[in-house]
């Protein structure tokens, strides 16, 4: 019969669902089963772009799809827990991978950390969509695989290579997730970056003594003209891609000389 509640993620059943591994769903009485885990995850992946992912649910899913909400546990027994990781794997999985190998070090990393930053563009729900244990399935090693080429020929260990990995991406993720915040802004408060800081000019200029905070009134100005406003992503994430690469430079300069 099928389930009447969620199943707590069996994590060798989910990596079979990842795989979509001799896989078949739970068996039910009654008609045919008509759905399959692929049409499950694009229906999910479709309101999460469209709407967040707060909008995924086992009942707007079966609601997208044309179905019960307990049929989705036919397919995915672990509930919207299991469906992120499987979401998660289908996004990695279809993503371009460009050639690498033509580009020198330091346009290789930047290639993979632009690709990441573009993955979360799209699908800004992913800076929320976190897992306790990253999902296993072919796009997860399918994206490592590629991105760990980057390194390749740089003379370092296994073990910095990922390290180093996870330092690009982790520094591309909390980019995407404070752009993501301040794209949201303007919706949550009616008012542009730019117009909000303009509304408070007038009393900032009265209760902040440039005298007392002389650098937060020299520097805050300064970046505030040349941003636009106190926070601009893209110069962000220019600024620290170049300090990333500059560290990394310097660990690969010194692994070549040791």
């Amino acid at each position: 019969m099928a389930p009447n509640k969620p199943a707590t993620p069996d994590p060798a059943r989910t990596l079979a669902l990842l795989w979509r591994h001799h896989l078949s769903p739970l068996k039910t009485r009654g008609p045919r089963q008509s759905l399959t885990v692929d049409r499950v995850v694009e229906a999910a992946l479709t309101i999460a772009d469209e709407r967040g992912l707060d909008a995924v649910t086992v009942r707007s899913v079966a609601q997208a799809v044309g179905a019960s909400p307990m049929s989705i546990y036919t397919y995915v027994p672990g509930g919207k827990t299991e469906l992120i990781e499987l979401m998660i794997d289908q996004v990695y999985l279809r993503a371009e991978r460009p050639a690498l190998d033509p580009l020198g070090f330091r346009e290789r990393i930047l290639s993979i950390a632009d690709q990441n930053r573009a993955l979360h563009a799209a699908h800004p729900w992913l800076v929320h969509a976190s897992t306790s244990r990253p999902p296993l399935g072919p796009g997860v090693i399918t994206k490592y695989e590629y991105e760990l080429s980057a390194f390749d020929g740089l003379g370092l260990s296994d073990v910095e290579i990922d390290a180093a990995l996870t330092f690009v991406l982790g520094f591309v993720q909390a980019n995407a997730r404070s752009a993501e915040g301040a794209a949201a802004l303007p919706e949550a408060t009616g008012m542009t970056d730019e117009a909000w800081w303009e509304a408070q000019a007038d009393l900032l200029r009265r209760v902040v003594d440039p005298e007392k905070f002389p650098r937060a009134t020299r520097i805050g100005e300064a970046a505030g003209a040349a941003q636009g406003g106190a926070y601009q992503a893209d110069a962000a994430y220019r600024f620290g891609m170049d300090r990333v690469l500059d560290g990394l430079a310097r660990l690969v300069e010194r692994n070549r000389k040791a």
